[in-house]
């Protein structure tokens, strides 16, 4: 089995859009896309990772989050174009979990817009597990194949400049209890989430821009042998792993995919996984990165980030 996983779309279209929903925390956001952002983020990348995919012959597609700048409806229909028109895959062989660009002002979450234009990605084969988080409920479980893949939210409404995320208790004891599902258990684990399990060092950024409870979540997971979690949020290609009770967890990030940058780690592509059909082990993690000329090239993702800068670029700020 082949997953594809990209993130931080960051599409935006601010067409139609009246100054006054710019009266909250957008002011901030709007500011940050005139200063950087909108020069560096570019949907023609997005569209090529999508043709990539299409040509790559994948069985699943996971996207981790901030498909969205500002939370706002015009940008959710481009991420509805751009999944069913550019990714043109069929909605159960897709899912989405929010990042805190989806859900960027209370006022989102209070509407419910990211359920309302995503919620052919969120649907669960076992929704008695879903817990209501911010909008929308989590986790969702789809069963596919030899992998279960498991759909958690650390999206939270946030004041201006922070972007920290959270899971909440709610979610985490769900999480435990499908861990526990005979068909989640006999599956490998896919965990999707758009924060990193790993914080920052600097106890400051983690505060501001980190998983709260992470830790929490870490503890959830100790009966795991061996299984995956995708996350997005720092905009860089990196692969960690976290030691359970009774094996090993990798842990990957990807980059964002409309991000044209000079650091070959976090310049724009996504990441493909391959599992053994039937024992459902993880045999394959590399990065497909986007080339001048259209093409993608693949190499391997750095194993930590030793060798690369694990803070966010203060020019590419996420608040």
């Amino acid at each position: 089995m082949r997953i594809a996983h990209f993130s931080d779309l960051h599409l935006l279209s601010l067409e139609g859009v009246p100054l006054k929903r710019f009266m909250n925390k957008r002011i901030t956001g709007w500011a940050m896309l005139r200063l950087h952002r909108r020069s560096v983020h570019k949907p023609h990348a997005v569209r090529a990772v999508a043709d990539e995919v299409k040509r790559a012959q994948i069985d699943h597609v996971t996207i981790t989050g901030d498909l969205t700048n500002l939370a706002l409806e015009t940008e959710f229909e481009l991420v509805r174009r751009f999944i069913e028109e550019d990714l043109g895959m069929h909605p159960e062989q897709v899912s989405v979990v929010p990042g805190n660009h989806d859900v960027y002002t209370r006022g989102s979450a209070e509407k419910r817009r990211f359920e309302l234009y995503c919620g052919d990605w969120i649907a669960s084969d076992l929704p008695e597990f879903g817990v209501e988080h911010f909008g929308a409920k989590y986790p969702f479980v789809k069963l596919r194949g030899p992998v279960a893949v498991i759909g958690m939210s650390t999206a939270v409404p946030r004041s201006p400049l922070m972007a920290a995320g959270q899971f909440g208790s709610a979610q985490l004891d769900q999480l435990h209890k499908i861990l526990h599902h005979p068909e989640v258990e006999k599956r490998t684990k896919v965990v999707l989430q758009h924060h990193p399990a790993h914080n920052l060092k600097n106890k400051v950024l983690a505060y501001l821009e980190g998983l709260h409870d992470s830790r929490h979540m870490i503890k959830k997971l100790a009966r795991v042998e061996h299984g995956l979690i995708l996350h997005g949020h720092s905009h860089i290609r990196v692969r960690r792993t976290i030691d359970t009770d009774v094996g090993r967890i990798d842990v990957v990030g990807a980059t964002s995919a409309s991000l044209l940058s000079e650091h070959p780690h976090r310049h724009a592509g996504f990441n493909l996984y391959e599992f053994d059909d039937d024992t459902g082990r993880l045999m394959t993690v590399e990065a497909h990165v986007l080339e001048e000329d259209g093409t993608f090239r693949r190499e391997d993702i750095p194993v930590d980030a030793s060798s690369v800068r694990e803070r966010h670029d203060s020019r590419t700020s996420i608040a």
